[in-house]
C-alpha cells in the first residue's frame, strides 16, 4: 500500500483526522456539560407552600386514606420508612402527630432532644379511636406502619392523612412547569406515580422540589 490507507489517505493524514475527530467529540461533550442549565429554584406558590402542619382532623383523614382508626397500635406488622422533602435544597419538616389525635387523653406526649413534642405511648385511646395504622410519632421523617395485617401502606395514603396534595407533577402548591418536582426511592429517581410508592421497611423516599440539595439521601437514617 506504500504508506497509504485503504481510503486513499496516507497514514499520517489518517492519524491527524483521528485526532481531530477525538478533539471534536471532547469539545462537544464539554460544551454539552457547560451548557446544561442547573435546575431552577422552585417558584413560591400562591397557596400550598411549605411548611405543612399536621391537620386538625386526623381520624377523618385516616378514613379518607382508606385506613381504619384504631384504639391502640397493632404491632403484628410494624415497619418504618423514611421521608425527606427538600424545597430549593432546604429540608421541609414532616410534623409529629400525623395520623394521631393528639388531643385524645389516651395519647401521651413528651419533649424530644430537639425541643419538639413527640406523641405515642397509647395503651388505649379514651372513648374513641385516636390512631391510624400509618402515622408519625415525631418530626424525624420516619413513617410508622403499625397494623394488624401485613399490608404495606403507600405514600399517597400518608399524604392524604397529611392533607398535602401529591401527584407526578405537584407536591402541595409546587407544580410543574413553574417548579420542578422529582422523586427518589433509595437514591434512584422514580418516574411512576408517587402515590403508589410502598412504604416498605427501611425504605428511603426523597422528594426534591426546585434546586436540589448537595446530596440526595439514599439510605434509611441510622441515627
Amino acid at each position: 500500500m506504500d504508506g497509504q490507507s485503504r481510503g486513499g489517505y496516507d497514514r499520517a493524514t489518517v492519524r491527524r483526522l483521528a485526532l481531530l475527530g477525538a478533539f471534536a467529540i471532547a469539545a462537544t461533550v464539554a460544551a454539552g456539560a457547560l451548557g446544561a442549565a442547573p435546575t431552577a429554584p422552585a417558584a413560591k406558590p400562591k397557596a400550598g407552600g411549605a411548611p405543612w402542619p399536621a391537620p386538625l382532623d386526623p381520624m377523618r383523614r385516616t378514613r379518607m386514606a382508606g385506613l381504619k382508626p384504631e384504639f391502640y397500635e397493632h404491632l403484628r406488622y410494624h415497619v418504618h420508612a423514611h421521608l425527606d422533602i427538600f424545597v430549593n435544597g432546604r429540608p421541609v419538616r414532616v410534623p409529629a402527630g400525623i395520623g394521631i389525635d393528639i388531643r385524645n387523653p389516651g395519647v401521651q406526649h413528651g419533649r424530644l432532644p430537639d425541643g419538639t413534642l413527640g406523641y405515642g405511648g397509647i395503651n388505649r385511646c379514651a372513648a374513641k379511636p385516636c390512631i391510624s395504622p400509618l402515622h408519625t410519632h415525631d418530626d424525624t421523617g420516619i413513617l410508622h406502619t403499625e397494623s394488624a395485617t401485613a399490608t404495606p401502606n403507600r405514600l399517597g395514603q400518608f399524604f392524604t392523612e397529611w392533607a398535602v396534595a401529591l401527584s407526578r407533577h405537584c407536591v402541595g402548591g409546587y407544580c410543574a412547569p413553574r417548579s420542578t418536582v422529582k422523586f427518589y426511592v433509595d437514591g434512584r429517581q422514580y418516574a411512576g406515580d408517587p402515590r403508589a410508592i410502598q412504604l416498605a421497611n427501611l425504605r428511603e423516599i426523597a422528594i426534591v422540589i426546585g434546586t436540589p440539595p448537595a446530596t440526595i439521601p439514599s439510605h434509611f437514617p441510622t441515627q
